[in-house]
C-alpha cells in the first residue's frame, strides 16, 4: 500500500524518485489509502518550529487569536500555535502579515473553533479565515452557527447540524483560505450550506471531513482533497437539490478542485457541483459516490453561458452515485476523463506540493 511521502534531504528525495517506478504510480492509483497517518507529531518534526504558543484555560494565552496577534509581523520561521482540547469560541483570523504558522490541535473531535455567525457576506461569516501564506493546521474542528442553531445545539458540540431558519441569503462559512501553501490535516468543517470557502492559493486537505448542502465547497482556489469525507445533509431554507462544489475558474489558469480517494455519502439529494463559470474545474477520483448524489450528476442552475470550456467530470468512481451507474442520465457537458487525461491531477505536482508540503499521499 501506498505510505506517505515526506519533505526529506535532497538526496533521498532523488533516490525515491528512481525507486517509484510507473508501475508503482500506477498501483498507488488504483490501491486504497495508506493504514498509516500524517499525526501531529510527524508533522511537528517536520516542520522543526522553534517556538511554540500554547493555548488553553490555564496556559499563557486563552484565546486563538491572542496567539496569532503574539507572531510578529512578517514572520519568517515557523512558529506552532498548539490548542489544547475543548471548544474555542471566537472568530479567528491569520492575516497576510503573519505567515508561516502551524495551528495544531488535540484531534478534530477534541479541539474547536466555534463561531456565532450568520452574514450575506461570506467573509464576514467565517469561523476561521486563513489570508496569510505557508499556514499548516492539524486536528481542528471548525463549527459556524447562529442564535438559532446555539439554541438547538445547547447540549451539543456539534454546533451546525441542526439547520438554520428559511433565509436563503445567509451565508455560514466555517472556514475561509485565501493564503497560498496552506495545508489541513485531519480536520472537519461544519456548516449547513457554503461551508468551506476555498477562496484563491494552492491548498491541501489530507483526511477532513466537510459537511453542508448548497454550494458548500466553493471559491476560485487550486486544492486537493485527499481522502475526503463528505457528508451531504437536508437544507430546510429550500427545496432546490444544492451542489458540493461551486468552482469559480473565470479563465485559463492554474485554478480547480481536485478530489482523490474519497466518499460521498448522506441525507436527500445534491450534484456534484453547479456550473459556476465559463472556466470551472472540478474532478472526482478513485471516489465513493453513494445514492446522494443525483443522477444528473451536475447542474447549471443560476448559469445561462456556454459549458464548451469546463471541465467538470469523474475519473474512475464508483458507487451508486457515479458515472458508471448513471450513464444515461449524466449531463451531456459533463465529463469522463480517461487515464491520461486524469493523471495530471492525481498527485500533489498539480499543486506543486512537493515544493512546500511537509507530509502527503501520492
Amino acid at each position: 500500500m501506498a505510505r506517505p511521502r515526506l519533505l526529506i534531504l535532497p538526496l533521498l528525495v532523488a533516490a525515491a524518485a528512481v525507486l517509484w517506478s510507473p508501475l508503482d504510480r500506477a498501483l498507488a492509483k488504483t490501491a486504497k489509502k495508506s493504514d498509516d497517518i500524517v499525526n501531529g507529531p510527524l508533522l511537528t518534526s517536520k516542520i522543526n518550529a522553534k517556538r511554540t504558543l500554547i493555548v488553553g484555560p490555564e496556559d499563557e494565552f486563552k484565546t486563538v487569536q491572542s496567539a496569532i496577534d503574539a507572531v510578529p509581523v512578517g514572520n519568517t520561521e515557523w512558529v506552532i500555535v498548539h490548542l489544547r482540547s475543548g471548544i474555542y469560541r471566537e472568530k479567528v483570523v491569520i492575516p497576510e502579515t503573519k505567515p508561516f504558522i502551524f495551528v495544531r490541535g488535540n484531534g478534530k473531535g477534541r479541539t474547536s473553533i466555534s463561531h456565532e455567525s450568520a452574514s450575506p457576506h461570506n467573509a464576514e461569516s467565517s469561523a476561521f479565515t486563513v489570508h496569510a501564506s505557508n499556514v499548516i493546521v492539524f486536528g481542528v474542528s471548525f463549527r459556524v452557527l447562529t442564535r438559532y442553531t446555539r439554541r438547538l445545539n445547547e447540549r451539543s458540540q456539534n454546533s451546525a447540524r441542526a439547520g438554520l431558519p428559511n433565509i436563503p441569503e445567509v451565508r455560514t462559512v466555517a472556514a475561509m483560505v485565501s493564503g497560498d501553501k496552506v495545508a489541513f490535516y485531519h480536520c472537519a468543517f461544519y456548516s449547513p450550506h457554503h461551508t468551506l470557502f476555498d477562496s484563491t492559493g494552492r491548498h491541501y486537505y489530507e483526511s477532513c471531513y466537510i459537511q453542508g448542502n448548497i454550494d458548500f465547497i466553493f471559491g476560485g482556489g487550486q486544492s486537493i482533497f485527499q481522502c475526503p469525507e463528505i457528508f451531504v445533509k437536508p437544507d430546510r431554507r429550500t427545496e432546490i437539490k444544492g451542489s458540493i462544489t461551486a468552482q469559480n475558474r473565470k479563465e485559463e489558469d492554474s485554478s480547480g478542485f481536485v478530489f482523490i480517494k474519497g466518499k460521498v455519502y448522506g441525507v436527500g439529494q445534491v450534484y456534484l457541483g453547479r456550473a459556476n463559470e465559463a472556466y470551472s474545474r472540478v474532478i472526482f477520483a478513485d471516489t465513493y459516490l453513494s445514492r446522494t448524489i443525483n443522477p444528473a450528476g451536475w447542474t447549471n442552475l443560476g448559469y445561462n453561458g456556454a459549458t464548451d470550456h469546463m471541465l467538470l467530470g469523474e475519473y474512475n468512481c464508483t458507487g451508486p452515485g457515479a458515472a458508471a451507474a448513471n450513464s444515461m442520465t449524466r449531463v451531456p457537458w459533463a465529463r469522463q476523463f480517461t487515464k491520461e487525461e486524469a493523471d495530471k491531477f492525481l498527485t500533489v505536482d498539480f499543486i506543486n506540493g512537493k515544493e512546500w508540503l511537509p507530509a502527503y499521499y501520492y
